[in-house]
């Protein structure tokens, strides 16, 4: 290979290491989600969590801000907070609420990015249709080595649910045991 040539091998390797990296942390904790029976939630959230990014977006006019995260955790927490109040009412069911929120919170966040940010990479088309085959030209320099940023940020999140998991253990076994008793 001459100097300046790219290896589409080796991009072919990080969408792939990519892609397990997001499937195993998203299954650490997303086997106590079906444990619970609230695998749907999952769903909801990842779809949900858009309308915290963009209000953020809106708020700091950065794509690249951490700020980004924050509000989709915030608007993630949202999301859960109005499942779990619409299903305590016991007028809905828990997958009943769920097909409230959910709808709810991404429509929005949909109509926002389709009225305000039309000039934005934040388009309908790359949030809605989002390709990990672009993900190894985003690069980062780590111990003089150039690497997949998604790589990167996928490793770093599975290594946060890994702990969580190891660190709560025995009060996730327990909550999934009391849940099962309250049944």
């Amino acid at each position: 290979m001459e100097k300046g040539e790219i290896n589409y091998g080796f991009f072919s390797l990080e969408i792939q290491l990519i892609a397990i990296m997001v499937a195993s942390a998203c299954s650490i904790l997303g086997t106590f989600l079906v444990l619970k029976r609230m695998a749907m939630v999952s769903d909801a959230i990842t779809h949900t969590i858009l309308l915290g990014i963009v209000v953020a977006f809106f708020a700091v006019h950065d794509l690249n801000s951490p700020l980004l995260i924050v509000g989709a955790g915030i608007v993630g927490v949202l999301t859960v907070y109005l499942v779990e109040l619409l299903n305590s009412t016991k007028l809905v069911k828990e997958d009943s609420a769920i097909g409230v929120v959910f709808p709810l919170l991404f429509s929005i966040a949909v109509i926002l990015i389709s009225k305000y940010a039309g000039n934005v990479h934040l388009d309908v088309d790359s949030v809605l249709l989002g390709e990990l085959a672009f993900a190894p030209f985003n690069r980062v320099q780590i111990f003089g080595f150039s690497v997949a940023k998604g790589l990167v940020t996928t490793f770093v999140i599975f290594l946060i649910n890994v702990s969580f998991v190891i660190i709560f253990f025995k009060e996730l076994k327990k909550f999934r045991y009391l849940t099962r008793l309250l049944r």
